[in-house]
């Protein structure tokens, strides 16, 4: 059975930095993008960024382009996010998942659909 832990997340001030880490076990993920959302209070789930298995492609969210950078750990079954500048607005739960097509392309971009995600990690940005 698929598992996704997260681990990383906790209190940093406004323009402090973060590593989330996220190891999956049970499955192997060397063909599907991983990826990151997030969800925070009385707001809708906001994809964060995704990566693929095959050529490395990302996505970012506007929102986070700049700051964070997503990368795959050389085994292909851990996913981390670096968060740098973090903001206020970045508070949320962060959630690793797993799209099992590989991501999509569509008008020349790439985004992912996850079907599968972890517990989540708490992520609080405040002075």
């Amino acid at each position: 059975q698929l598992q996704l832990v997260e681990s990383g997340g906790g209190l940093v001030q406004p323009g402090g930095s973060l590593t989330l880490s996220c190891a999956a076990s049970g499955f192997t993920l060397d063909y599907y993008a991983l990826g990151w959302f997030r969800q925070a209070p009385g707001k809708e789930r906001e994809g964060v960024s995704c990566i693929s298995s095959k050529n490395g492609s990302t996505d970012y969210a506007d929102s986070v382009k700049g700051r964070f950078t997503i990368s795959r750990g050389n085994a292909k079954n851990t996913v981390y996010l670096q968060m740098n500048s973090l903001k206020p607005e970045d508070t949320a739960v962060y959630y690793c998942a797993v799209d099992t097509r590989d991501g999509t392309y569509y008008s020349g971009s790439y985004y992912c659909q996850y079907d599968y995600w972890g517990q989540g990690t708490q992520v609080t940005v405040s002075s």
